[in-house]
């Protein structure tokens, strides 16, 4: 007895001993996580981001399993299964992520001893993902963009890297244009809507999309799995539990367009290139004409890209643009973020440190900043021309 009173002890010590009480599973500590705690912590878009992940990933393949007898095991055979279905490294990566913060979380709640998580190695993520534009086509796409309405907003983002809700919720008095700088403090993004009603059940009744019977004639996948008798590209099926389609319930509440202040090392000054302010000048002398244009249907939310009545503009309309500017300059399809990465590896390529651009670009973790040194092949070759010229140049 007493032999195993020191064992416990020494568990304690290392604080890997059982916690009394009864253990959640792995499915009702992320239902805790997900709509208690980390609303308080999580930006709307994030939390619905991890939400999906959740609901595919997380709970069918490890929910059932008590908190505290999860095992690194259980996570290794999720991530083989996400790599066979053909998932992106960084996507099990972003899965990975996610569990290690409701199991840190957890540890701090004395839910379990410890964080399993933290026993993998991370999985990697593949920088080949990064595709930034090149210098060409960084420069036929202003061209192009140059006479559009709005054309500055695509000057800003290859130039300042911002990110898509950054650029459409900067404000003018963020702005300085005599100084040369704008302080990145607010963004637009399109929030989740919620449901307003005291039925979720009843509102959302008839507008699931469930699995067609498993003898249905126009199955197209194969037999016993979920299947829907309507072209390849409709909507993914709901979960049987679905509590969604809050968008078209008559007392939805908190969703739309919305301003947020950015978290953490988003939130940020930027030096502007006189270039960059130049553009700026033009673009706010022509606002100001479709101000006074516009008369009493403008809406002033001093947004420095806006509607031609002031409201802001739907980051749907900003993509739909962004490609239309793509296709004039004759530049390969690219999405919106892509104008990030451009600006991520230019500055790498023309020699700026890296903490300088993880500044520029707001990241938290100078990990994100690094990836673009992998793609920066012009920096990589020119060292190694000078080096050669260094050892065996005249």
């Amino acid at each position: 007895m007493t032999a195993k009173v020191r064992e416990l002890e020494a568990l304690r010590d290392v604080d890997k001993v059982d916690k009394p009480g009864r253990k959640p599973t792995v499915e009702a500590w992320f239902k805790t996580c997900v709509e208690d705690i980390w609303p308080r912590e999580l930006s709307p878009n994030t939390l619905q981001s991890y939400g999906s992940d959740i609901r595919n990933w997380i709970v069918p393949n490890l929910g059932k399993h008590r908190l505290d007898r999860l095992q690194a095991e259980h996570l290794d055979k999720l991530y083989t299964r996400m790599y066979a279905a053909g998932k992106a490294s960084s996507h099990v990566l972003k899965v990975h992520r996610i569990i290690s913060r409701a199991l840190t979380l957890a540890v701090r709640r004395d839910k379990v001893g410890r964080n399993v998580a933290t026993l993998l190695d991370a999985p990697g993520s593949n920088d080949s993902e990064i595709e930034p534009l090149t210098r060409a086509e960084a420069r036929r796409i202003l061209d192009a963009a140059q006479n559009r309405r709005n054309g500055t907003r695509w000057s800003i983002g290859l130039a300042l890297g911002l990110r898509q809700g950054e650029a459409l919720g900067l404000k003018w008095k963020y702005v300085d244009l005599d100084g040369g700088s704008a302080r990145i403090w607010w963004q637009l993004v399109r929030q989740k809507w919620q449901h307003g009603c005291d039925d979720v059940a009843a509102c959302t009744e008839g507008k699931h999309r469930r699995p067609c019977p498993k003898n249905c004639p126009k199955a197209k996948r194969k037999s016993g799995r979920p299947h829907q008798c309507v072209p390849a590209d409709a909507p993914r099926l709901c979960p049987k539990d679905c509590d969604r389609h809050a968008s078209t319930c008559p007392k939805r509440t908190g969703g739309g367009l919305v301003f947020r202040k950015p978290k953490g090392k988003s939130k940020r000054t930027v030096p502007l290139p006189p270039e960059v302010v130049e553009v700026l000048k033009a673009h706010r002398t022509a606002q100001k004409r479709e101000k006074l244009a516009a008369a009493n249907v403008w809406e002033d939310h001093d947004l420095v890209f806006c509607q031609p009545d002031g409201r802001p503009i739907d980051p749907r309309q900003d993509w739909s643009d962004w490609k239309d500017i793509l296709a004039a300059a004759g530049v390969r399809d690219a999405r919106v973020h892509d104008g990030r990465h451009t600006a991520g590896t230019l500055l790498i390529e023309m020699g700026v440190h890296v903490r300088t651009v993880q500044e520029i670009l707001g990241h938290s973790d100078v990990r994100t900043t690094e990836r673009y040194t992998h793609v920066a092949t012009p920096m990589a070759e020119d060292g190694m021309q000078r080096i050669g010229r260094a050892l065996w140049g005249s």
